[in-house]
C-alpha cells in the first residue's frame, strides 16, 4: 500500500534522487545538499509546531511504499509566502492609449512586477517519480493536502495557490526567460531558477525592470509562453482546475507559468471530504466499498492513504485492520478521519 507521511531525515538521499529526476524548473527542489537538509528540518520543526494561525511552517511530505519502505513522491504546503523573503509574480493586465482627436483606441497588455501573494498559502514540491505513474497514485498525492488544510484549518490562509511550471526545453531553455536574459539579467535561466531555489532572491530586486512591461515588445515565443505550463505539468493543472483553481492574471517570472488559486473553502475536494468516527472490522470486505482518499487526525503522526472503505447507516467509515494501522490508528480509542471518494464502487 502507498501511504503519504510527514518528510524523516533518512530520506534525504529519496528526496535527492528525486530533485535529480525533477530536472529544470522545478524550482523548489534545488540539487543542493544543503538547502534539501534544510527543507527536511524546515519540515520537522513544522510537523511539531502547534500555531494559532498561518506563519513560516513548510510542511513535506513524501508518498512511501509500505511494503518496500520506497519512496516514489513527495508533495508540499507552505502555510504563507512572502512573510520571510519577497515573493514575486508577474501579473498580466492592461492598458488603455487613447486620444478621441485622432480617432485612435489601442489597447495593451502588459506585464505588472508585485507580491501580491504575500501571507498566502501555497501547494508545491509535487513530484511522482515515473515508476509510480499509475492508477490513482497522482490524485493521492495532490488532494490529500486539500484534506489535510481542511482538517487543520487554523494553520493555513483562506486562500491557496499553486505556480505551474511553465514552458522549458530538455536543456532548460525558457523562451520567457531568454528576454528577460538579454535585456536585464544576463544569466541564464537554469541559474535563475536555481538561485531562487536556494533561496538567493536579491537579484530579482536587484535587475528585474521596476516599470511595467508592454507584452507586445517581447519576442513572439516569450508571448506565446505566457500562461502556458510545461507538458508534464498538464495533468497536474487539470486536477487542479477541476478542484476549482483559476487563474487570476498571475503568472511566473522565470518561464512565465500560470499561477492559478482557489479559496480553501471552495475546493471541491474540500467541499466534499467529512470528518467520520472510524469502525474497524476484522473481516472488512471490499465489495461494494469505495476508494477513498482517507488521512488521520494527526500531525506529526499524520498518515493518508488511499482505501477501500464503506459508509455506514450511522455514518461511520468502515474499514479494514491493514487500512487502519496504514492510518496509524489506534483500536482502543475512538478514532476520527476525514476522507473524500476517489473512484466509484468496486463492485
Amino acid at each position: 500500500m502507498l501511504i503519504i507521511r510527514p518528510i524523516r531525515e533518512s530520506d534525504y538521499d529519496a528526496l535527492y534522487a528525486i530533485a535529480k529526476e525533477s530536472g529544470i524548473g522545478f524550482t523548489s527542489l534545488p540539487v543542493n545538499e544543503k538547502l534539501l537538509r534544510k527543507k527536511i528540518t524546515d519540515a520537522q520543526l513544522a510537523f511539531a509546531s502547534n500555531p494559532s494561525e498561518p506563519g513560516a511552517q513548510s510542511y513535506l511530505f513524501v508518498m512511501e511504499d509500505s511494503e518496500t519502505g520506497e519512496v516514489v513522491g513527495t508533495s508540499g504546503i507552505e502555510a504563507t509566502v512572502g512573510l520571510q523573503d519577497a515573493f514575486y509574480h508577474y501579473h498580466v493586465s492592461k492598458v488603455v492609449h487613447a486620444s478621441r482627436e485622432l480617432g485612435v483606441h489601442n489597447t495593451v497588455d502588459i506585464l505588472s512586477l508585485g507580491n501580491d501573494y504575500t501571507g498566502v498559502s501555497e501547494i508545491c514540491t509535487l513530484f511522482l517519480r515515473e515508476k509510480a505513474r499509475k492508477g490513482l497514485n497522482g490524485r493521492l498525492l495532490s488532494k490529500f493536502r486539500f484534506l489535510f488544510m481542511a482538517q487543520h484549518p487554523h494553520r493555513f490562509s483562506d486562500t491557496v495557490f499553486a505556480e505551474m511550471r511553465g514552458i522549458s526545453d530538455e536543456n532548460g531553455k525558457s523562451p520567457f526567460w531568454e528576454w528577460l536574459e538579454k535585456h536585464f539579467f544576463s544569466v541564464d535561466f537554469p541559474t535563475a531558477d536555481y538561485l531562487t531555489g536556494i533561496g538567493n532572491k536579491v537579484f530579482i530586486a536587484e535587475l528585474m525592470p521596476k516599470y511595467p512591461i508592454y507584452i507586445n515588445l517581447l519576442s513572439k515565443e516569450a508571448q506565446a509562453a505566457i500562461g502556458k505550463v510545461h507538458e508534464k505539468t498538464k495533468p497536474a493543472l487539470r486536477l487542479l482546475q477541476q478542484e476549482g483553481f483559476k487563474n487570476r492574471g498571475y503568472v511566473d517570472i522565470f518561464d512565465a507559468g500560470p499561477t492559478i488559486e482557489a479559496d480553501v473553502a471552495n475546493i471541491t475536494t474540500v467541499r466534499n471530504s467529512k470528518a467520520r468516527k472510524v469502525l474497524i472490522k476484522a473481516n472488512f470486505s471490499s465489495e461494494n466499498a469505495r476508494q477513498y482518499i482517507v488521512i488521520n487526525n494527526e500531525i506529526a503522526n499524520f498518515r493518508a492513504c488511499l482505501a477501500p472503505v464503506q459508509i455506514s447507516e450511522a455514518g461511520e467509515a468502515v474499514m479494514s485492520q491493514e487500512t487502519a494501522d496504514a492510518l496509524l490508528l489506534d483500536p482502543n480509542t475512538d478514532n476520527i478521519v476525514r476522507l473524500t471518494a476517489c473512484a466509484a464502487k468496486t463492485s
